[in-house]
């Protein structure tokens, strides 16, 4: 029988080749190989990494199903406005309204469309204000329920950052969420990006005015499975313990740096510097 909590016994980590040779599956970074258990836990890794992106996407398809039914709301509603009134000023007032609605639809579901589609972990340089401005739009009808008054701060002419934007999205979007369940009602959320005083960087600050963490508690927030909420709120999110662990991950697989800073009663502010372009 096995013991309680046994660790399972790692597959075989030799594939075999064409020619019926086993081949190596992996090294590292001096040239030795893995061994089964370095290969195994890499495989588990990968594995909750795909968990992780595949949680992240229906948590952006969950807020986007509200979003999108908002909007189509907005198109009813002035359609039969256009409908009743059949003056030009009632009528050019609905058609615009529609075509407003109807282009932050294609927007929100081109959002969507997109993380389903790359699929790919290549960095490449990518415009981080685009990424902030098409999350938010994914995050708005939240914000506002919770009357979180929302700043960004993009600065003119802030370089690209080589990273996955998949990936960087991820990270943002937990940021974002975490920031307004910390406030919980009437607040404020600042999303601020720069280029670096270091030439090499581009920032990227999230600062909210929640609740704040503790001090005692702040070195344990990148730990796996490590969580200052009971269980999801009624928004059906949070309480996993996984998601700042998964974002340091992000980040440290981008060479890139994260750190907080909190203040109980004040606010907390992540700061997350990315390989400039």
């Amino acid at each position: 029988m096995n013991a309680p909590n046994a660790i399972p016994t790692p597959p075989a980590t030799s594939n075999p080749s064409s020619s019926g040779k086993p081949v190596s599956t992996g090294a590292l970074a001096g040239g030795s190989p893995l061994s089964d258990e370095q290969q195994y836990i890499q495989h588990l890794k990968a594995q909750l990494r795909q968990s992780q992106s595949m949680a992240t996407l229906g948590e952006l398809t969950s807020t986007a199903t509200h979003e999108f039914n908002n909007v189509l709301m907005t198109i009813i509603n002035y359609a039969r406005l256009g409908i009743r009134n059949r003056d030009d000023a009632s009528r050019d007032k609905a058609l615009g309204k529609i075509l407003e609605a109807s282009e932050r639809a294609s927007k929100i579901t081109g959002t969507i469309l997109a993380q389903a589609r790359n699929r790919s972990e290549s960095f490449e340089p990518t415009d981080l204000g685009g990424l902030i401005l098409d999350t938010l739009v994914l995050l708005e009808r939240e914000m506002n329920k919770y009357r979180v008054s929302v700043t960004t701060e993009i600065e003119p002419g802030v370089a690209k950052a080589i990273v996955s934007g998949n990936q960087i999205q991820r990270v943002l979007l937990n940021l974002l969420i975490n920031a307004r369940q910390a406030i919980g009602e009437c607040g404020n959320l600042l999303i601020r990006l720069a280029n670096s005083e270091d030439p090499q960087w581009v920032e990227l600050v999230v600062r909210d005015s929640g609740s704040g963490i503790p001090a005692e508690t702040l070195p344990q927030i990148f730990d796996p499975f490590f969580s200052t909420k009971v269980g999801p709120d009624e928004s059906g999110k949070g309480g996993t313990g996984l998601g700042l662990a998964a974002c340091k991950e992000i980040i440290d697989a981008h060479r890139g740096k994260i750190r907080v800073e909190s203040t109980v009663g004040v606010g907390t502010a992540f700061t997350i510097r990315l390989p400039r372009a």
